[in-house]
């Protein structure tokens, strides 16, 4: 039987999503092989409840529902082929080895089974009629099949699928538009306007002059800056003002935004939400963080005693913006009365004032591995990390948000630590390039903020360590 592409998959690819494996067989037109340490390796994550675990055990659904059609032996190689019944006719090759050349002796034990996995890729480049290609979200394994003379590719995404994301847009105006700007349509301003220009920049020409705005229904709503500012954390940049505005406003329900670290994208989106429920617009907050530990910490959740501590390490975003708003509104109310009769906080008085903020505005914190199954309701959503998960994982976790709800998405391509995503697949890629096209299903705003503000401690890493 001849297909248009023979594809050799890395585990990684099953792991970011199982159905990879039908949208890479396009309705049976594609041969899919599958080494079999790619199988052990999936084996091997279907206990857990983390989102790979997930996808592991999906694919095992997957494989339950193909039928053997053939066995076969080429020398040291043994080849099963399987069809998967009622997708359209999906084929995959299973291909073993009897014994591997890799010496398991001077070879890391971490990367044995890539070894493995390439050498049925260099097997499978020899066997068929046409060339393989094998994919892998992994660029040093990418590496080394091209070092065996092995066609080799990412699954998806690249650069050239990379759009430019003008989510804030400066254009001139004349000085006697300003007047009556407000609600007009922004097509009568800007003719090659995009449904992703979500905020504008007016200046007025011939001054120094500039009216900030956003847009809704295709008509330009200019910002009140004065209420917008009128919340614990005051916004200090027009991309901070663009995105507070957007959290308070009504008509966004879904915003999306990639920033840099130290930007203020937690305590802004956190400060907004205290705002809300304290308005009761909504009766509680709810912050989701993907528990991917980072490689670079080595902070395995696996060792840490009790659930609580297990998934303590994963809200320190959380805990310090609360931490910080505390100690914001505790010293605006200090310069507003006598500094010297109010004595600064310590440890404890601020801890109990950070329990006392959580239930009073009733802050709770989850994970992704015990969210499938509920129903989120009359909340303000934080999804922080949105690098991290994939598009299935987001998929999941956004399909528990009901209509009562406004949500927001927080990440940077800039701090992936999950091995099964990358900067073209993962979730907040995903959202980002959704914007390209309007949505009549729900009220979207993006921004990216990159301005850091942390510190110049924080904006020199930034620069040092980002650099192309």
């Amino acid at each position: 039987m001849i297909f248009d592409k023979y594809y050799v998959l890395d585990t990684n690819i099953l792991l970011e999503d199982a159905n990879n494996i039908f949208k890479l067989s396009e309705e049976g037109k594609n041969l899919i092989i599958l080494p079999e340490t790619v199988l052990d390796e999936i084996d091997s994550k279907k206990s857990g409840f983390e989102e790979i675990n997930f996808q592991a055990r999906e694919f095992a659904r997957i494989l339950e529902n193909s039928d053997i059609k053939s066995s076969s032996k080429n020398g040291l190689y043994k080849i099963i082929r399987l069809e998967i019944i009622d997708h359209n006719n999906t084929t995959i090759d299973i291909i073993s080895k009897e014994e591997y050349d890799v010496n398991i002796k001077s070879v890391s034990p971490n990367i044995i089974n890539d070894r493995k996995i390439l050498e049925i890729a260099k097997f499978a480049n020899l066997y068929y009629e046409e060339e393989v290609e094998f994919l892998s979200l992994d660029i040093m394994a990418r590496t080394r099949a091209i070092s065996l003379d092995i066609k080799t590719d990412a699954l998806s995404g690249s650069k050239k699928d990379e759009f430019n994301y003008e989510f804030v847009k400066e254009i001139t105006i004349n000085f006697e538009d300003q007047e009556n700007l407000d609600n007009q349509e922004i097509i009568n301003f800007d003719k090659e306007y995009k449904p992703y220009n979500y905020s504008y920049c007016f200046k007025i020409k011939s001054s120094d002059q500039v009216i900030l705005a956003n847009i809704q229904n295709k008509r330009i709503k200019v910002l009140d800056e004065v209420e917008v500012r009128n919340q614990i954390i005051t916004p200090l940049n027009k991309e901070q003002l663009f995105f507070s505005n957007a959290l308070l406003n009504h008509f966004y329900n879904v915003l999306i935004v990639e920033a840099k670290a130290g930007s203020g994208k937690t305590l802004l989106a956190l400060s907004a939400a205290l705002k809300l429920v304290r308005q009761k617009y909504f009766q509680r907050i709810i912050y989701i963080r993907n528990s991917i530990e980072s490689v670079d910490k080595g902070e395995d959740v696996g060792y840490l005693p009790g659930l609580e501590e297990k998934f303590k390490i994963y809200n320190h975003p959380l805990m310090d913006s609360l931490d910080y708003i505390i100690r914001s509104e505790y010293k605006r109310k200090k310069s507003k009365k006598n500094p010297e009769a109010m004595p600064e906080l310590d440890e404890q008085e601020l801890s109990a004032r950070i329990e006392q903020m959580i239930a009073n505005y009733s802050i709770e914190t989850m994970w992704v591995g015990e969210m499938r199954g509920r129903t989120l309701s009359n909340a303000i959503v934080i999804i922080d990390e949105a690098q991290n998960m994939s598009n299935k994982t987001m998929q999941m976790v956004l399909s528990r948000i009901d209509n009562t709800c406004k949500v927001t998405i927080l990440g940077s391509n800039k701090q992936i630590d999950n091995f099964y995503v990358n900067k073209y697949t993962n979730a907040l890629t995903t959202l980002l390039k959704s914007t390209k096209e309007e949505s009549a299903l729900v009220n979207t705003f993006a921004i990216k903020l990159q301005k850091v503000l942390r510190g110049p401690i924080t904006e020199w890493a930034e620069q040092i360590f980002t650099k192309k």
